[in-house]
């Protein structure tokens, strides 16, 4: 339940990288680095429910841990996984569906902050946020 509330985007590291990685185009990159993103997780057992609210877009999410749903990244990336519960973190590989890699997610809280750490094709990036 640690990480029920709303998150606000604070700092990013790597992140333009990151997305380089995945194939998001230059402007896609400079806008998205800069997306105000705000997520509000609520948890009720091993189902939540997140809304992703950014200059972009936004979307409710609805999962339950340890089951396989389709997902789509803001530049229109098609993804499919599932997030389970390691410990105190929240950890997901999602598969691309155009070319099959894997992009490996975890969520944490670390002091006052919610910590976002992506990995693709061996980038990391990690985003930081804060309550609010």
């Amino acid at each position: 339940m640690a990480f029920n509330g709303t998150w606000k985007v604070d700092r990013n590291e790597n992140y333009e990288k990151f997305m380089e990685a995945l194939g998001v185009g230059m402007m896609k990159r400079k806008l998205g680095a800069h997306d105000n993103l705000k997520i509000t997780i609520q948890q009720n057992g091993d189902k939540f429910n997140v809304k992703e609210v950014s200059n972009f877009r936004n979307i409710e999410i609805e999962f339950t841990l340890g089951v396989n749903f389709d997902y789509s990244l803001a530049d229109g990336t098609e993804l499919s996984g599932a997030w389970t519960l390691e410990g105190n973190k929240l950890v997901a590989a999602f598969t691309r569906k155009d070319n099959g890699k894997v992009l490996k997610a975890t969520r944490e809280i670390v002091g006052d902050e919610l910590v976002q750490t992506y990995v693709y094709e061996g980038v990391e990036s990690k985003r930081f946020f804060k309550r609010g």
